[in-house]
């Protein structure tokens, strides 16, 4: 079944929605059920699988979610079923079958949702907002940094459903490492719920790094010397492209922020009190990057500030060497447009040494004026 999973997950982003070729071939198991039997087979289902005493129970049977809630109600344990980007149709089965509340299916059909824990009855809704790093050679004014997703968590007594959206944050792995440790399924849905939000967070701090980088880099570059001869907008267009990338994290990271407090402090009926400590944990590391996160954007804060601040330095440096150079270009200028009047009675105009004196006394000037801007560094 691994392997049927595996080549489902490959070949399903073409038949995902209703607006892409319907005479495509469907690797998904799914494909042989009749909707109109069961509603709750649909192609938006990635896997679907019952635990019991933190195990999985390999057995066609449970191959739709009605299945998995029949053999759980039947012999007891969880179902975890995960899908990927359904559609109202597709999510109306599974909805009605595990009673799911309209307003919270309508969020996770719908995605674009901010990090959110909502309560409806027996079913906590818990929305996570996924970052993935995009790998960049250079950082230019157009970069992508972080590419975001989204993973919605319906939590039960004896249900767990995730929904995803986007191409990154794929919870395969999760899974799979999930069921090398029975210990930790044993405890339920609420031990899924953690893993998922340790999983979403474990994945915010590897992105918080490697943005760290870009932001040293970035820094670098900015107050480098060899960045006084670089263009100034470039250096600011790179700045400002980064800082709306870290506040895309920020709009992921910061709301939460709440959620993770009351998974971990207060006692909910849905989480065992044993996987609510481990909530602490992950509550800690949000914490950290939360404040990296803020910090990243006071400090590209600091250096656009500095980045504008060293070209209004620059453009001052140049007004004050175009300043020097016209003070030096007024003398001749001055000299020649006196001697440049047509007036028969002028001093020297007649006398031997008269050029060679103006021309002598015009570079002597012209000298010192020189030499006295540039000690002075205006030159």
């Amino acid at each position: 079944m691994s392997m049927i999973r595996d080549l489902r997950a490959a070949v399903r982003p073409s038949l995902l929605h209703p607006r892409r070729k319907t005479g495509a071939v469907s690797a998904s198991p799914y494909a042989n059920y009749d909707a109109t039997r069961d509603p709750t087979a649909a192609s938006a289902v990635v896997d679907c699988a019952v635990y019991r005493d933190g195990r999985r129970v390999d057995d066609r049977a449970c191959l739709t979610p009605r299945g998995a809630m029949r053999q759980v109600r039947e012999s007891g344990g969880f179902a975890w079923i995960g899908l990927h980007e359904p559609t109202e149709a597709e999510f109306a089965g599974i909805a009605a079958e595990f009673g799911l509340h309209p307003l919270a299916v309508e969020d996770a059909v719908h995605a674009h949702q901010r990090p959110k824990l909502e309560r409806y009855d027996d079913t906590l809704f818990t929305v996570f907002k996924t970052i993935h790093y995009v790998e960049h050679a250079e950082l230019t004014a157009t970069s992508e940094v972080v590419e975001t997703g989204e993973v919605m968590v319906f939590t039960g007594p004896d249900f767990v459903i995730t929904v995803r959206h986007g191409g990154q944050g794929s919870l395969r792995n999760l899974r799979h490492r999930m069921q090398s440790e029975p210990e930790l399924l044993a405890k339920g849905p609420s031990a899924v719920l953690h893993a998922i939000a340790d999983h979403v967070v474990d994945g915010y701090i590897a992105v918080a790094d490697a943005v760290e980088l870009d932001i040293d880099q970035l820094e670098i570059d900015v107050f480098s010397p060899a960045a006084k001869g670089s263009t100034r907008g470039t250096d600011t267009g790179r700045i400002y492209q980064l800082k709306r990338e870290v506040l895309e994290f920020k709009r992921a990271v910061s709301p939460l922020t709440r959620p993770m407090q009351l998974l971990s402090e207060r006692p909910m009926r849905l989480v065992d009190p044993d996987i609510q400590k481990y909530f602490r944990d992950v509550a800690d590391h949000l914490a950290r990057v939360q404040e990296q996160v803020v910090g990243f954007d006071e400090l590209l804060n600091s250096i656009l500030q500095a980045n504008l601040a060293q070209a209004t330095v620059a453009q001052n440096e140049d007004m004050r060497k175009i300043t020097s150079w016209a003070a030096i270009v007024a003398v001749p200028t001055a000299v020649c447009g006196v001697y440049g009047m047509n007036f028969e009675h002028m001093p020297e105009l007649e006398w031997t040494y008269g050029y060679p004196l103006v021309m002598g006394t015009i570079a002597v000037v012209c000298f010192s004026i020189h030499r006295t801007l540039k000690r002075n560094g205006w030159l």
